[in-house]
């Protein structure tokens, strides 16, 4: 709403300023039911993307379509985004991996090659008692299956783009890239040898 120089000299003059024509109001009346149907539109996106994704459990299934992954969908020896710390913690810290030492530090799960112990090959974060992000990288690619085994074993940011697709965004320099596919859910972290995927809730 906008005022002339005059709407506030007298009351009765601001009152009749106020006043709203047709169009007015019917601006205001479509303006939420425009939000409301957007918002609905998003919701049914990410139902569908959600429906069409395959359940990936990354150390066994060999999942390769790009499209048919989602972030939702996704495990690391049986645990999901959104499992509960009691059972991240009786899954992969009590319950013994073959091949596999697990250590807790702060918010973290960290799973190392017990062959190598010499830096996490994959793990997950806890946050508010729910698991909230995965990741994996390059130390992992021996026990992954699917398409991910072929992406951490990539020799650069344009082998990942053909096995995934393009980002949504990034960031690419000499030092390597940083490659977002939020609606999927995942992020891919390329350093030269060192490849980091994470992920976290599609948005």
């Amino acid at each position: 709403m906008s005022y002339t120089s005059y709407d506030f000299i007298d009351s009765s003059i601001l009152i009749k300023s106020r006043t709203l024509t047709k169009e007015t109001l019917d601006t205001m009346t479509k303006a939420p039911i425009v939000r409301m149907a957007i918002i609905l539109l998003t919701s049914i996106l990410a139902t569908v993307d959600s429906a069409h994704a395959e359940p990936y459990e990354l150390s066994k299934s060999d999942v390769t379509e790009p499209k048919a992954i989602s972030s939702a969908e996704i495990s690391l020896f049986g645990v999901k985004l959104g499992d509960s710390e009691s059972k991240a913690v009786e899954t992969l810290v009590n319950e013994k991996i073959s091949g596999v030492k697990a250590e807790q530090e702060a918010t973290f799960i960290f799973l190392l090659d017990q062959r190598k112990p010499t830096g996490p090959m994959a793990g997950v974060r806890i946050q508010d008692g729910k698991v909230d992000l995965l990741f994996i990288n390059n130390r992992f690619a021996y026990k992954t299956r699917g398409i991910f085994r072929n992406v951490l074993n990539s020799e650069s940011p344009e082998d990942i783009r053909k096995l995934l697709g393009q980002e949504e965004y990034g960031d690419e320099n000499v030092m390597g890239a940083v490659m977002a596919y939020d609606r999927q859910g995942f992020q891919v972290n390329y350093l030269g040898k060192d490849i980091n995927i994470e992920f976290a809730a599609p948005r």
